[in-house]
């Protein structure tokens, strides 16, 4: 019995340690912030979704950013793109976001995102931030609010 609650609480206490560890010497616990991606299918729409929350002309950027649920979003240029749908290939044209957030922000963004985007099925998919510029990191803590 002893040996299974020390298996299961390991992780938790693991968790824990690592906190206490970055607190202490400021050092960055890997994870802690994501980038999410997110695939729009013109530019317009990667605008909306950023900024103002209407997948109508110019919302969906802003409303991420006036959420506070990413410290930056970059849109990149058109992509191809192939993929299978209702059984058919498919190709198109999209853009793409990089929603650099808290990890724990991740869940929120994406119900977000699915909530106004135009498609049925919104590719959202994120990973975690393992290293990065010190500065910079902080400064996505510094400006994405703690649930």
């Amino acid at each position: 019995e002893v040996l299974t609650l020390l298996v299961l609480v390991y992780p938790l206490l693991q968790g824990l340690a690592v906190q206490l560890h970055s607190a202490l010497t400021g050092s960055y616990v890997p994870g802690t912030h994501s980038i999410a991606f997110v695939n729009c299918l013109n530019e317009q729409i990667a605008r909306d979704i950023a900024r103002d929350g209407h997948a109508s002309p110019a919302p969906l950027l802003r409303a991420i950013m006036d959420k506070r649920l990413a410290a930056c979003v970059n849109i990149l240029p058109k992509s191809s793109a192939l993929y299978f749908w209702k059984g058919e290939l498919e190709e198109s044209t999209e853009i793409l976001l990089l929603v650099k957030t808290r990890t724990s922000k991740i869940g929120e963004l994406s119900n977000y995102v699915r909530s106004i985007h135009p498609f049925e099925i919104p590719d959202i998919v994120s990973l975690p931030i393992e290293q990065g510029n010190p500065l910079y990191l902080r400064w996505i803590e510094e400006n994405v609010p703690r649930d």
